[in-house]
């Protein structure tokens, strides 16, 4: 019986009829899978997707079209207004890059009007700024707006990504022909982009398309792919960002402990400095998104951004919180009276952690937490120093353990905090 797998905010679906997929993977036993040692700490960068979809509209729209124009005015961008020096390195196309058609030796190729001096070009562009290119395919079919897919066409793709210069893959999941084939496929271009010889981050979203019939091995999951997405797209919108939440709050003892250097939970972009987010939920998306060592891809228009919401994007320390090198994943510990309470472990046994405010209404809310509460009992045992960091920075002073925090949280706001020893 066929089955529908939901795709991307397209709603496009993937007919699921359940015939086993023939890859051969004996012939590339030598190779090990992801031994591609990237992606240490969580990748940083921008990804047109959420802000600029699928628009191939480039004589009404020459400034927001899927073009080689964006993505050389966001790199000039990335490196003038600080974002590269901040750690924002990589530039990522998502879908609506290609050519209706491969070319007539099978390759992918781009599409000659919108990016007419090819895609090795705009690499080696990118490449001058000191920044790395991210591109897009999809393991079935089509992608998931009807461009050409890589099934069946793997090696070939990974070579010709290669060949570019191309530094980090996006595999959608869009319009696969069974469940086998999704997960072989995702195997498949692991194995086919490490033989490549190029170092490539490679961006998953396997278990998003199979948690709908079964469980997902994270165990595989985590030796494939650099990252992976688990949940819906992102939207421009606190609905969204509440949902991705909360859904990883109810999965997190499944998927926390997979997370660290070289493989990452990816909840999604970044939507601060566009239009649905009040300053407080962009203030949340950008501590929660750290606590949960989350890639930092932001999906906005740089020539655009507020100098609040650049600031916020660029702050120093909380960047080092989502990069902390120890690259263990934080967790909710605390539910209570509309409060959530949320640490993440760093090095040199230091801790983060950000008071959330699940109401929307009233006024800031007055929140105290036993300081022998926090890390596990151990992060200020027998005392140490805490610093506000959001919503504005703050030295708090050195506290003992026996003592408390006190803190008000705005609406649908965040605090968050850094704890040392």
């Amino acid at each position: 019986m066929a089955m529908k797998l939901l795709s991307r905010d397209t709603r496009l679906v993937c007919e699921l009829a359940l015939c086993p997929l023939a890859l051969v993977f004996w012939s590339i036993l030598g190779v090990r899978a992801l031994d591609n040692g990237l992606a240490r700490t969580p990748t940083m960068g921008w990804l047109h997707w959420e802000r600029f979809m699928c628009n191939l509209d480039c004589q009404e729209e020459p400034d927001a079209c899927i073009s080689e124009q964006l993505f050389m005015q966001m790199a000039e961008l990335m490196v003038s207004d600080g974002w590269r020096d901040a750690g924002y390195d990589y530039l990522c196309i998502d879908d609506c890059w290609m050519a209706p058609e491969r070319d007539s030796k099978g390759r992918l190729q781009a599409d000659p009007q919108r990016f007419p001096s090819g895609i090795k070009h705009l690499a080696n562009y990118v490449h001058s700024k000191g920044l790395k290119l991210g591109i897009y395919a999809d393991v079935g079919n089509k992608t998931c707006a009807g461009f050409p897919g890589s099934f069946g066409s793997y090696d070939i793709d990974a070579q010709t990504f290669a060949d570019w210069g191309v530094d980090l893959l996006k595999f959608d999941g869009c319009h696969c022909d069974s469940v086998v084939s999704l997960e072989n496929g995702y195997k498949y271009m692991a194995l086919a982009l490490n033989r490549t010889g190029r170092s490539i981050v490679y961006s998953c979203e396997w278990p998003l398309y199979l948690r709908p019939f079964h469980k997902p091995n994270y165990t595989d999951i985590q030796y494939y792919c650099n990252h992976w997405r688990n949940f819906d797209d992102v939207y421009d919108s606190w609905e969204s960002i509440k949902n991705i939440l909360s859904w990883t709050v109810v999965y997190q003892k499944e998927i926390v402990e997979v997370a660290g250097p070289g493989s990452w939970n990816d909840p999604d972009m970044l939507v601060i400095g566009n239009f649905g987010l009040s300053w407080d939920q962009q203030v949340t998306q950008m501590a929660l998104w750290a606590i949960m060592a989350a890639p930092l891809l932001m999906s906005n228009d740089l020539r655009q951004i507020s100098s609040q919401a650049k600031a916020l994007l660029q702050n120093k320390d909380v960047i080092a919180i989502n990069q902390d090198p120890l690259g263990k994943q934080g967790y909710c510990f605390r539910k209570e009276n509309h409060i959530e309470v949320w640490e993440r472990p760093l090095s040199n046994l230091a801790w983060a952690v950000a008071v959330r405010n699940l109401q929307e209404i009233g006024g800031p809310c007055p929140y105290t937490i036993q300081i022998s509460s926090l890390g596990r009992g151990l992060a200020c045992n027998p005392g140490c120093i805490i610093t506000q960091l959001l919503p504005e920075k703050v030295h708090l002073g050195f506290y003992e353990w026996t003592l408390t925090l006190k803190t008000r949280v705005n609406p649908s706001g965040t605090v968050l905090f850094r704890l040392e020893r």
